[in-house]
Parts: structure tokens; C-alpha cells; sequence
């Protein structure tokens, strides 16, 4: 019998191997920074009186700048001015706000926007209560340019609007603000209409003061902006913030802990020179002084225009003489003119006046689809065009129709310029990017008087030519700027 052969067979020998579970590695705890916090708790009741009492600054400040306008034709005739010195009165108020604008940024950047705001208000409100006492014409100078100096700190309730809003609201309710403006505007030359021919202008100054006033009362219900205390190390009190904001809007903040880095270099003029930012600021810069030499240049353009008769060559007014006024002819070279704004004319300026809120709904659009570049370089082209069709003589609702556009669309200029800075630089920067744009931008506002109130008597094609040629080169500059801030988060560092 044969017997199988047995194959060898290897017995490996398997050692029970022990496979316990791992030690647990420590979770990274959860950490949220400002940015995602305020898109998180999203809009809601906070941000509406955020809206209403920041946007309230617009009326004060409005009523402020306007009323040079209304009370120009007044002073002119009862201290007998002559063209250059009613102008120099919007100069020195505008040299003011560009001076104290450099300061109030480094400032905000450095202790506060809320602080500054506040400051800046009771400033404002103090001197402007002393105008009304103004003895002369000098005292009355130097009393506007320090109310210049106050108002120039109202930009930083702007900052804190933007600061607070989600990214995706910011282009829908910045430009809303316009309305307060429009607001304080049509205020003033309400009251103005009546309050001038009966009690006097001196009056008229202490009723536009009250808002400014009654803000300072309400300030205390809109805390710091959050996005400064993070960036100063005060991470506590800007959790606090966010979460009374969460609260109010009955929303939830995001799970962990709040984490920025402290930034250490704030606010330097040299960081808005930096490479990356270099070529940006040159030209905002440009925009900003172009865009405020055309706004207050056809503000102040329309009182001369309707003080004076300039349109279609007619050159009749009434003049200031030793013998009493009386009936000049265009060769006249009498230096004071005392010509009272008639119902009629300050139904024109409440006309034309209303047209800064008539574009607002085509330049949200505009602002949110087609972006901020393009958006503005398109209003600026337009404005450049209108500029020049108030050449043509017409009707004087022809005139008013001319106005009502270019109103609106220098308005619209502005709430694009102002969104657009606030948007471009980061936080440690903002408020000095801010300033210094706003600061810059009133030399535009010091040169327009002399065009809009000596250069237009001489020539009126002269002077909207240059009107028109500065839009131009803003509307460029607008197209070519750098970065498109639609749709981005705001920065916090560099």
C-alpha cells in the first residue's frame, strides 16, 4: 500500500497583537473673527437705528454746509461784499474740514471712531452757535472755518455704518443714507425761505444747529465699532458688542472664541503709499477732489445762477450805492449786489435739490451689478455732459430740469466714492484713508466758490468747461482704478 506523502506545512506562529485606541488628540477649539460674526448675526433692529441715528449725521452736517448757500445772498448785501470775499467764506469753511479731517482720522484710527464722532458733533454745534453772534464779517469767517473743523468728523459715522453692515448690504444701504442728506438739505432751505425775511439769518443759524444737538443726546445708543476694539487688543468689550448686536437682531453668534490679531502700526500716511495700495489712493485722491469740486460747484453755481440771471446773457441786478439800489447794467462794475432770493427762486433750489435722491435707486443698482468702478465712471461721464448743456440758454424750467439731473448726479458721484474708500482699505487704515480722501477732496470744495462765484460772472462757457473737463479725468480714473471692492470682505490687516 502506498502512503501518501505528507507536504510540509509551515506553522507560523501569531502573536495576539494588542490593539488598543489611540490616545485622543486634543480638539483645536472653535474660533470666529469679527468679519464672520457680522455676517453670521446678519441685519436686523440693531443695524436699522445704526442706520437711522449714523444717517441722521447727514442731515446736521447737510444743514451745516448748505447754509452757506442760503445766507451768501444776505450777507452779501448787509456787510456789502464783493464777489471774492462771499466767496472766501465757503473757502475758509472747507479749508477747516480739510485741515481737522487729517487729524480726526489719525485720531479714530488710533482711539475711536465713536469718540471722535462725538467730539466732533459738540464741536460743531458750540461754534456754530456762535456764528449767530458774529459782529463782522471777519468774526463771521473765522467762526465758519472752525464749524468746518467740526463737521469734518462726521465722516467717521459713515465708517462705523460700514464697519457694522454685512458685505452684502453695505451697497444697498450706504447709498439710503443720501436721504439724510437730501433731508438736512431741503431743511434748511425751508426754513430759510421763512425764517429769513421774518426774524433774520442769525436766527436761521441757531434753529440749523438743533440737530447737531439732539444727535449728541442719542450717540450713547450706538456702541464703538467692533472691528476697532479687536484690532487694539479689547477683544472683550467687542464680543460684548456683538453680542448685544446678536441679541437685538434675536440671532445667534457663531460657536467659539473671538480671535484678531492686535495690530501694532495704525493709522501711518505712509502705509496708504505702499505698493499695494500706491496707485489706488493716487487716484481716489483725484476722484475725491474732482467729485467735491463738482458738487459744491453747481450748489454754489445755482444760487448765482438764480441771484444773478447769468443764463442766456442777461445780466440785470440789483445793486448795492450810496444813494440806494438800483437797476445796473451788464458793464456795471458796482462790487455788492443786493438781491434777496425770491419764493420762486428758493422753489428751484427745493426742485433741484430733490434730484440728489432721484438716481438712487439706478445707482444702487449700478453699484451692486455693475460694480463700483464702472458705476462711477458712468455718473462722472454724465455729469461732465450736463455740465456743459447749462450752456444752452432755455426756459427757466429748462434751467431747473438741467439742475435737477446734475444734482443727482453728482450725489450719485458721492455715494459711490464714499463706499468705495471705506470698502478699499483695511481696518487699521480706514479711518486715516478716510480722513485724508475727505481732506483732499475739500480743495476742490475751496477752489469751486471762485469759479462758481467770480469766474462764472465773467464767463459762464469758461467756468463749466472747467467743470466739465475735471469730471472727465475723475471718470477715467474711475474705470482704471486698481480693485473692485464689489462683493468683498472687508479687510482687517494689510
Amino acid at each position: 500500500m502506498v502512503t501518501k506523502r505528507a507536504e510540509p506545512v509551515t506553522i507560523i506562529s501569531l502573536r495576539k497583537l494588542s490593539l488598543g485606541a489611540p490616545e485622543p488628540q486634543p480638539k483645536e477649539p472653535k474660533t470666529f473673527t469679527v468679519e464672520e460674526a457680522v455676517e453670521t448675526i446678519g441685519f436686523g433692529r440693531f443695524h436699522i437705528a445704526l442706520f437711522l441715528i449714523m444717517g441722521s449725521t447727514g442731515v446736521a452736517e447737510a444743514m451745516e454746509i448748505m447754509l452757506i448757500a442760503v445766507v451768501s445772498p444776505v450777507i452779501r448785501c448787509e456787510w456789502q461784499l464783493k464777489n471774492w470775499q462771499v466767496a472766501l467764506v465757503t473757502t475758509m469753511v472747507f479749508f477747516g474740514y480739510m485741515v481737522f479731517s487729517i487729524l480726526f482720522g489719525l485720531l479714530a484710527d488710533r482711539y475711536g471712531r465713536w469718540k471722535i464722532l462725538f467730539i466732533s458733533f459738540l464741536w460743531g454745534a458750540y461754534f456754530s452757535l456762535l456764528t449767530s453772534f458774529s459782529p463782522s464779517y471777519i468774526w463771521f469767517v473765522f467762526l465758519r472755518t472752525l464749524v468746518g473743523c467740526g463737521v469734518s468728523g462726521h465722516a467717521q459715522g459713515i465708517i462705523i455704518k460700514t464697519e457694522f453692515l454685512p458685505t452684502k448690504y453695505r451697497g444697498y444701504m450706504l447709498p439710503l443714507s443720501q436721504v439724510f442728506w437730501l433731508a438736512g438739505s431741503l431743511l434748511i432751505i425751508g426754513l430759510a425761505s421763512v425764517v429769513i425775511p421774518t426774524i433774520g439769518w442769525r436766527w436761521l443759524i441757531r434753529i440749523a444747529s438743533i440737530p447737531g444737538i439732539i444727535l449728541i443726546l442719542v450717540f450713547k445708543f450706538i456702541p464703538e465699532s467692533a472691528r476697532f476694539n479687536v484690532s487694539t487688543g479689547n477683544t472683550q468689550a467687542a464680543l460684548a458688542t456683538l453680542q448685544h448686536i446678536a441679541k437685538m437682531n434675536r440671532s445667534v453668534m457663531p460657536e467659539g472664541k473671538l480671535v484678531e490679531p492686535i495690530l501694532e502700526k495704525r493709522g501711518r500716511f505712509a502705509d496708504l503709499l505702499e505698493a499695494k495700495y500706491l496707485r489706488t489712493t493716487l487716484q481716489i485722491w483725484v476722484i475725491w477732489l474732482g467729485i467735491s469740486f463738482a458738487y459744491y460747484g453747481i450748489i454754489l453755481a445755482s444760487t448765482e445762477l438764480l441771484e444773478r440771471n447769468l443764463v442766456c446773457g442777461s445780466g440785470s441786478e440789483v445793486v448795492m450805492s450810496v444813494g440806494g439800489p438800483e437797476e445796473s447794467t451788464e458793464g456795471s462794475q458796482s462790487p455788492c449786489y443786493c438781491h434777496m432770493f425770491s419764493p420762486s427762486d428758493y422753489r428751484t433750489m427745493i426742485i433741484s435739490t430733490v434730484g440728489e435722491i432721484a438716481l438712487n435707486p439706478l445707482n444702487i443698482l449700478g453699484i451692486n451689478f455693475l460694480g463700483r468702478r464702472l458705476s462711477l465712471s458712468i455718473t462722472m461721464g454724465c455729469t461732465a455732459l450736463f455740465f456743459l448743456l447749462l450752456n444752452i440758454c432755455t426756459s427757466s424750467a429748462g434751467l431747473t430740469g438741467f439742475l435737477f439731473t446734475l444734482r443727482a448726479l453728482v450725489a450719485a458721484n458721492f455715494n459711490t466714492i464714499y463706499i468705495y474708500t471705506a470698502e478699499v482699505y483695511p481696518t487699521v487704515m480706514r479711518a486715516l484713508g478716510m480722513g485724508i480722501s475727505g481732506s483732499l477732496c475739500r480743495i476742490g470744495a475751496m477752489v469751486a466758490p471762485f469759479i462758481s462765484q467770480v469766474l462764472m460772472s465773467a464767463s459762464l462757457l469758461g467756468a463749466l468747461c472747467l467743470f466739465s473737463s475735471v469730471c472727465v479725468i475723475c471718470a477715467i480714473s474711475a474705470f482704471t482704478l486698481p480693485i473692485e471692492t464689489k462683493g468683498r470682505a472687508l479687510q482687517q490687516i494689510k
